[in-house]
């Protein structure tokens, strides 16, 4: 799915509008009808309500839920912001006149000021002040207001935007000064910042109102942000041939582990069997082997010159591709090899974990790192790399810059993971849950993209599919095992699943 700038939104209503021969009020009243649904489906007409309508097509939609909620028993409290007594939008006052057309309608206008409600945790408050044309964090009484509703523990249902946010970038935003939403309906596509962790407690829950815009202006929209999808998986993985071999299918060299952390080795070793790689091989230190032959014991086992740390990184034997860094530890022994192997290998590889660490410490190393590379760290990881960042907004923004002029390509892991390519395309992942907060399942991921990898898929498309079956790997296994007792081999157990699942 793409995600769009509020910039593209707007243009394609404004298509929507001008070439299909659908008026904004319609718009509006599909916007309102899909507020009402999901309001219906959550409260019932006992709820004390309270609707907050701005002067703009935002608080035209609040107008029209408020007249639908009428309709369906309830008795809102609607507040309408309409200073000097002449701002409203031209939609608005329609939607007002609408509006007014029933006899038992609650309705303040707010000219000047006004004394608010008391809002308390059994309300229900409709936040239609403003949508995405808001041009300036929110100031004065608004600022104020939009503190109190949040503070207020009631139940908030945002129409397209909490108030106060951006639909793009908020790095000007303070987040107690925006409406906390419990529930954001927005409209039609979903915005950038949803998919940012800054926002998460601002956004809530959100759900698309499909209100019909323009599938051809939207096909026609170019964009750099994308929503990643089960049937975009699956229009990437190739069914596997009858008469194919193990041969057909990749070598994958997993270079991971150290004494006191051969797990991480293990669980690398699973995710790249469990993801289809024909052949899988392990190199760790000399500690390793009983470890790895009979926990994974179809791996090929390449041990170390060293017994307890990784000195010697030389890929040996017929390799398809490289996952190295899980658990093998930032020794000097350990960062020297890691060295000479990112200086010697000119193909793709895979970058996790101590790697990384190693390359933060490493002044100029990355930029030997052969391009396509796929580097996969979580925020601490990214910060060691390329410094601090104050914001999960700006890490993304930094992600996008380095992947650029490294030419490397960035699975920066969170919630939505986000798959930054070095063209500036981002692919946020739709899949996982919160149970994957767990010790080793990095390094299970690791595993995963370093078999498609060998498996002969392009950097961009094992990355990206490899973030998604480890995601939906991670909601099948929680599905046994629950949130709090998932584990990474579970992960790794359920990747098959994952993939089968994708595949049907």
């Amino acid at each position: 799915m793409k995600i769009f700038t509020t910039e593209n939104i707007r243009n394609i209503d404004r298509f929507t509008i001008e070439q299909e021969g659908v008026s904004s009020i319609e718009l509006i009243h599909r916007v309102a009808e899909g507020v009402v649904s999901e309001i219906l489906s959550r409260w019932t007409p006992t709820t004390p309500t309270v609707i907050f309508a701005g002067s703009g097509n935002n608080g035209a939609d609040a107008l029209i839920v408020g007249k639908l909620l009428i309709e369906a028993g309830f008795k809102p409290l609607i507040l309408l912001f309409n200073f000097n007594g002449n701002s409203l939008s031209r939609d608005c006052r329609t939607a007002k006149r609408e509006l007014l057309e029933h006899h038992d309608v609650n309705l303040v206008e707010i000219i000047d000021r006004a004394e608010l409600p008391v809002l308390t945790p059994r309300h229900l408050v409709i936040d239609g002040l403003f949508g995405t044309g808001l041009r300036d964090p929110l100031e004065g009484g608004f600022k104020t207001l939009a503190r109190n509703i949040s503070e207020s523990g009631a139940d908030v249902v945002s129409i397209d935007i909490p108030s106060g946010m951006f639909g793009d970038w908020n790095a000007r935003v303070i987040g107690r000064d925006v409406v906390h939403a419990t529930v954001t309906m927005t409209v039609q596509f979903p915005r950038l910042a949803f998919f940012i962790a800054d926002n998460a407690d601002l956004v809530g829950e959100w759900k698309l109102i499909d209100i019909g815009l323009s599938k051809r202006a939207a096909e026609e929209t170019l964009t750099k942000f994308y929503l990643v999808e089960r049937d975009d998986i699956r229009a990437v993985l190739q069914p596997r041939k009858p008469f194919s071999s193990k041969a057909d299918y990749g070598h994958a060299l997993i270079i991971a582990g150290c004494y006191g952390m051969m797990g991480a080795a293990v669980m690398a070793a699973r995710g790249a069997l469990r993801s289809g790689a024909g052949k899988v091989s392990v190199h760790s230190p000399r500690c390793g082997f009983s470890i790895i032959q009979s926990q994974v014991p179809e791996a090929l086992f390449s041990p170390d010159p060293n017994e307890i740390v990784i000195s010697d990184m030389t890929p040996r034997f017929g390799w398809t591709a490289i996952g190295a860094g899980p658990g093998i530890g930032v020794n000097d022994a350990t960062r020297g090899a890691l060295e000479t192997l990112i200086k010697t290998v000119k193909k793709p590889m895979v970058l996790d974990a101590d790697a990384l660490n190693i390359i933060s410490r490493t002044p100029g190393l990355i930029d030997h790192i052969a391009p396509g590379s796929i580097l996969t760290p979580h925020p601490g990881e990214f910060d060691r790399l390329f410094g601090t960042q104050t914001s999960a907004e700006a890490r993304l923004l930094k992600a996008i810059e380095v992947a650029h002029k490294y030419r490397v390509i960035i699975v920066l892991k969170g919630h939505y993971t986000a798959t930054i390519r070095p063209d500036g395309k981002v692919f946020f992942n739709s899949t996982g849950t919160a149970a994957m907060a767990t010790a080793g399942s990095g390094d299970v991921l690791t595993g995963i993209i370093t078999s498609l990898l060998a498996q002969g898929y392009k950097p961009e498309a094992a990355s990206v599919a490899g973030v998604y079956i480890h995601g939906l790997a991670g909601e099948i296994a929680a599905e046994t095992e629950g949130e709090y007792g998932l584990s990474a081999l579970d992960i790794a157990a359920a990747t098959g699943k994952a993939i089968k699942s994708i595949m049907k």
